[in-house]
């Protein structure tokens, strides 16, 4: 079954305009990843301070190629050449990893 990765989020208020937008301008960043299966980033309304990064994986391998590759080279730049990489928006992080072992879709209508 698959796996799921959460990366959790602190972000100050200041500064959720900016993670925001960093997402969007990354949005297919991963997409075309070897066993990439689904990506959501979920902002926080009620109960949390947290952002909560999303990703399903078809197995652990496929995330840690994906973190040695194209994540790594996502987060090292920042800017124009010669130009400093970009404050992270966050101020924390934790990673919580799942195995899936249930699932279920919308059965099919009419």
């Amino acid at each position: 079954m698959s796996v799921v990765k959460i990366n959790v989020l602190t972000v100050p208020d200041e500064q959720r305009e900016t993670l925001e937008k960093r997402f969007a301008s990354r949005a297919h960043a991963v997409e075309s990843s070897d066993g990439f299966e689904w990506f959501e980033l979920l902002r926080p309304v009620e109960g949390t301070e947290s952002y909560l990064v999303y990703t399903r994986w078809r197995d652990e391998e496929s995330f840690q190629a994906w973190m040695e590759g194209p994540m790594k080279a996502a987060h090292r730049g920042g800017g124009e050449e010669g130009e400093r990489p970009a404050r992270p928006a966050a101020s924390g992080s934790t990673l919580w990893s799942f195995e899936v072992v249930q699932q279920a879709a919308p059965k099919g209508g009419a």
